[in-house]
């Protein structure tokens, strides 16, 4: 995936996000402080990461770590939800546990 179809994907304008230099050690570590918001929900970023957009050059991509779980992509096929529910299933009644276990299929 590029910079740009992963822009694309995450609803961002890469018009509005602050420019960042040609290269940058370490990851962009120094804007880790807290100060700049996640481009997706506004909560202070824990990640940050230079990207390159079409016309708009390099920017910082700058995300929480919620949403950059929730938006890293998975590398490999994906388990079926019904075998990873049956797993779940089978741990919680060794456990003795009773789990709800609730989906969202969108």
């Amino acid at each position: 995936m590029t910079d740009a179809d992963l822009l694309r994907s995450l609803g961002v304008d890469p018009s509005q996000l602050d420019p960042a230099p040609p290269w940058a050690p370490r990851a962009g570590t120094e804007r880790l402080d807290g100060s700049h918001p996640c481009a997706l929900c506004g909560k202070p970023a824990r990640a940050t990461v230079g990207v390159d957009t079409p016309g708009q050059g390099r920017r910082w991509l700058d995300r929480c770590m919620p949403c950059l779980i929730a938006t890293t992509p998975r590398g490999g096929p994906r388990a079926p939800l019904v075998d990873t529910l049956a797993v779940l299933r089978e741990a919680a009644r060794e456990a003795g546990a009773t789990v709800p276990i609730r989906t969202d299929e969108s």
